[in-house]
C-alpha cells in the first residue's frame, strides 16, 4: 500500500475527528478523499503538523489526530521529545512512514534506511508507540482512539504518489473553517 491508500482506508475512522494533516501531497490526498471542515490542511509548513496537533490537543478537550510523514518528522525532530514531555491523552500522532520525501519527488529519508522512528519516539520518552503495517493502520487507529491515551502510530507503507488536484481553498479559509469546527465541537 502507498500513502494515499492508507489515507483512503482511515478516512472512515477519522471523519468524526479533528485532523491536522501534513504538508503537500498528504493534504491534497486527504482533501480529495474526504474533505471535512474538521480537517486542517497544512499547505506550507513542513514538519509542523505534529506540533500544531499537540498544541491543539493541549488547548481543548476534543481528540486530535495529526497525520505526519517520516520526512516531516525528520525535519522537526524536536517534536518527539516535546510530545513525550507534554502528554495529552486526546492526541494521536500518525506517522505515515513511506521511507521517502513524498511531496518533493520521493527522495529517500533516513527512516527508509537505518533510522527507526518507532525507536526514536520511544527513546524520547513517548510511552505508547505502535508500529504497524499499512494495511493494519485503520484498526490500529481505532484502538488508539478507544484507548484515551496519547499514542504515536508509525504506519509502514510503500513509497509512491498519485496525481491529485491542488487544494483551491485559500489557507485563511482552511484555517477559519477549521477554527469554527473546533469551536462548535467544544461548545457541544
Amino acid at each position: 500500500m502507498i500513502r494515499s491508500e492508507v489515507l483512503r482506508d482511515i478516512a472512515p475512522v477519522i471523519s468524526d475527528q479533528l485532523v491536522v494533516c501534513n504538508i503537500g501531497l498528504p493534504s491534497q490526498e486527504l482533501h480529495m478523499i474526504d474533505d471535512q471542515p474538521s480537517n486542517f490542511y497544512m499547505l506550507g509548513t513542513m514538519g509542523l503538523s505534529s506540533s500544531i496537533g499537540l498544541g491543539l490537543a493541549m488547548a481543548q478537550g476534543q481528540k486530535v489526530i495529526s497525520i505526519d510523514g517520516d520526512g516531516s518528522v525528520l525535519t522537526n525532530f524536536g517534536t518527539l521529545p516535546t510530545i513525550a514531555n507534554n502528554a495529552a491523552d486526546n492526541f494521536i500522532l500518525l506517522i505515515i512512514d513511506n521511507g521517502s520525501y513524498g511531496s518533493t519527488g520521493d527522495q529517500p529519508t533516513y527512516a527508509g534506511k537505518k533510522t527507526s522512528l518507532t525507536e526514536v519516539a520511544k527513546a524520547c520518552g513517548c510511552e505508547t508507540v505502535i508500529e504497524c503495517a499499512a494495511e493494519d493502520t485503520a484498526e490500529t487507529l481505532r484502538a488508539a482512539l478507544a484507548s484515551d491515551k496519547m499514542t504515536i502510530i508509525v504506519s509502514k507503507c510503500e513509497s509512491g504518489n498519485i496525481k491529485v488536484p491542488v487544494i483551491q481553498m485559500d489557507p485563511v479559509v482552511i484555517r477559519d473553517r477549521f477554527m469554527k469546527e473546533v469551536e462548535r465541537r467544544n461548545a457541544s
